[in-house]
């Protein structure tokens, strides 16, 4: 049983993050070709994949930087981005919050949409795990997610712009977002969440320094928010 748990959950996430590396490693190659065509170098980039890590937040930053917007809309925009790492964290919470200090460290590092949309289904259904077993697949999401990240990163980087425009790599971007979220859409809080967010970001698209992005994100969250406290009602 020891054997069972502390590797089968293991290699079970391992091999259920596969699918995504069809669409990781080129949103990776293309964070690398545009960071290096912004004027970053190789190792600025790497920097800041390792220390960002989270894709999205990474795109909207540098998008912003070419722009030459204000810091702080950069670095508010980023974050906004990002509150979504907030959310996951608590979700996870009850399943990986006791595990050692050390641990959520890493745990917290490696929260990114792919983890946390593969842990979140998973935990549910696998309510017999113990502790071990969660931290086990959890991690094993992200053993072969991250060093192609990072690695492919610096691909990008060095090859810059030798890489042709024809192969549409920023294809990759909404596939990789599309194929995160659709599993995650089974409840009508999430739904409501996610048509908010579509609904505001293509009105407030007007708005200077993409602003329209972090109000439309902070309005999705106050829907699904109120739509889950609404059904807990309706439940009691």
């Amino acid at each position: 049983m020891t054997s069972r748990s502390s590797r089968s959950p293991f290699w079970l996430g391992f091999s259920e993050s596969l699918p995504f590396v069809f669409v990781v490693t080129p949103f990776a190659l293309l964070f690398g070709v545009v960071s290096s065509e912004a004027g970053l170098d190789l190792l600025q980039t790497f920097m800041f994949s390792l220390t960002v890590f989270a894709g999205a937040s990474q795109f909207t930053a540098l998008q912003l930087m070419t722009d030459q917007l204000p810091t702080l809309i950069v670095i508010v925009t980023a974050l906004a981005v990002n509150l979504r790492m907030a959310m996951y964290s608590a979700a996870l919470t009850p399943y990986l919050g006791q595990a050692p200090v050390w641990k959520r460290v890493f745990i917290a590092y490696f929260i990114v949409d792919q983890s946390y949309a593969l842990s979140a289904i998973r935990f549910e259904e696998r309510a017999d795990w113990e502790l071990s077993d969660r931290i086990g697949y959890f991690f094993g999401t992200m053993v072969l997610i991250y060093p192609i990240w990072m690695a492919t990163t610096v691909v990008g980087a060095l090859l810059g712009t030798a890489i042709p425009e024809w192969l549409g790599l920023d294809f990759a971007v909404p596939l990789c977002f599309l194929a995160i979220i659709g599993p995650t859409l089974r409840t009508p809080a999430h739904i409501a969440a996610a048509v908010t967010s579509i609904v505001m970001a293509l009105l407030l698209f007007w708005l200077p320094y993409s602003l329209g992005l972090l109000v439309a994100a902070v309005a999705a969250m106050m829907v699904g928010a109120r739509v889950e406290l609404w059904q807990a009602e309706a439940r009691t």
